[in-house]
C-alpha cells in the first residue's frame, strides 16, 4: 500500500492531465458555439504555428547531432513508433471498423501513425533511471518526422475510411506545423537563450494550446451529436481495443530493449519513447485534417490513451527506479 502513494502523486500531480480533463469537461457542458467557431479555429490555428516556432527555438541541432550516435537505438525507437505502432493501430482500426462508428474506428489508425511524446517520455525516463539524453533526442526526432509520415500513412491507409487528406490539407499542415519549425530554427541563435530562461511559463503554452484545440474539437462533436452515435458497448469495446495497444506497446518496447541486447538505461529509454503517443502533434494533425464535427471523434482513442499512457508509466518508472 505505502508503494501506491507515490505513484498517485506522480500522477495526480501532472496537471498536463487536470488541463485535458477540464478540456473536455468543459466543451461537453459549455460547448464553443458555430457562430464563434471561426474565431476558435484562428485561435487554434495561431497557438498551433506558435507552438512549433517553439519546438524549432528550443530544439538544438548539436544535441540533435550528439543524441543520433547512439544508432541502434535510436532506430529501435524509430522503427518501434513507426512501425510496431503504426501497424498496431492499422489492425485494430480495420477490425473495429463494423463494430464503432468509422470516426471512432478510425481514431485507432490515427493514434498508430502519431509519434512519441517529448516531455512525458523524457520524464519517465528520468525517473526510471534512463538514458534522458538519447530519449529527448528520439522524441524530438520522431515528433519532427512524425509531422512528415503521420498525415502521409494516414493518408495512404486511410482512403477507405474517408480520411483521405486533400492537397489543402498537406499544405495547411506544412504552413502551420512544418514553416514555422523551420523559421524557429532559423532564429534559434538569437531568440532561445530567452526562451530557456522562461522555460516554465512558455511551456505552459503548449498545453494551453493542446487544451484549447480538445475543447473546439469536443465542442464540434457536442454540437453535431456525435456522441449519440456511441452507446456504452462500443465505449467499453473502445477501451479493450486501447488497453491490448497500451500493452502491446510497454510490454513489445521492453521485449525489444531485451533482444537487441540493450543496456538497461537504453532499455528505458526505449520503453518510455517507443510505447508513449504524443497528442501534442495529434491534436494539431487532427484539427487540421478534421472538421471540428469529426475531429473530436477521432481524437476521443487518443485521448483516452494518452492519459492511460500517463497512468501506467508513473508505477513502471518508479518500479524501474528501485531496480
Amino acid at each position: 500500500m505505502s508503494s501506491f502513494y507515490p505513484v498517485l502523486r506522480q500522477i495526480a500531480s501532472d496537471r498536463f492531465i487536470w488541463l485535458l480533463l477540464g478540456a473536455v469537461t468543459l466543451a461537453l457542458l459549455a460547448p464553443l458555439s458555430a457562430r464563434l467557431g471561426s474565431i476558435g479555429s484562428i485561435i487554434s490555428s495561431t497557438g498551433i504555428f506558435l507552438v512549433f516556432l517553439l519546438h524549432g527555438i528550443r530544439l538544438e541541432r548539436a544535441e540533435v547531432v550528439a543524441g543520433f550516435r547512439n544508432i541502434r537505438l535510436q532506430g529501435a525507437i524509430f522503427g518501434f513508433v513507426f512501425g510496431v505502432m503504426l501497424v498496431a493501430g492499422f489492425t485494430a482500426s480495420r477490425l473495429l471498423d463494423n463494430f464503432l462508428p468509422p470516426d471512432l474506428a478510425l481514431g485507432f489508425l490515427f493514434l498508430g501513425v502519431l509519434p512519441s511524446t517529448i516531455q512525458s517520455a523524457t520524464s519517465y525516463c528520468a525517473i526510471a533511471g534512463g538514458n534522458v539524453a538519447a530519449s529527448i533526442v528520439s522524441s524530438a526526432f520522431t515528433n519532427l518526422s512524425g509531422v512528415v509520415i503521420a498525415p502521409v500513412m494516414f493518408a495512404l491507409l486511410a482512403s477507405a475510411a474517408g480520411g483521405m487528406i486533400t492537397t489543402g490539407g498537406f499544405v495547411r499542415i506544412f504552413s502551420i506545423l512544418l514553416l514555422p519549425f523551420v523559421i524557429g530554427q532559423l532564429i534559434q541563435r538569437w531568440v532561445r537563450p530567452w526562451i530557456i530562461e522562461h522555460k516554465s511559463p512558455v511551456g505552459w503554452l503548449d498545453k494551453i494550446v493542446v487544451a484549447i484545440v480538445v475543447y473546439i474539437a469536443f465542442s464540434g462533436a457536442v454540437l453535431a451529436g456525435t456522441w449519440y452515435q456511441v452507446d456504452a458497448g462500443q465505449l467499453a469495446l473502445m477501451a479493450a481495443g486501447l488497453g491490448i495497444i497500451l500493452a502491446l506497446g510497454f510490454g513489445g518496447a521492453w521485449t525489444l530493449g531485451g533482444w537487441l541486447n540493450l543496456v538497461r538505461a537504453d532499455r528505458k529509454t526505449l520503453l518510455f519513447s517507443g510505447a508513449q503517443k504524443s497528442i501534442a502533434i495529434g491534436a494539431p494533425l487532427a484539427a487540421i485534417i478534421f472538421p471540428p464535427d469529426r475531429a473530436g471523434m477521432v481524437l476521443l482513442p487518443l485521448l483516452l490513451y494518452h492519459l492511460s499512457q500517463l497512468i501506467v508509466s508513473a508505477p513502471v518508472a518508479l518500479q524501474l527506479a528501485k531496480k
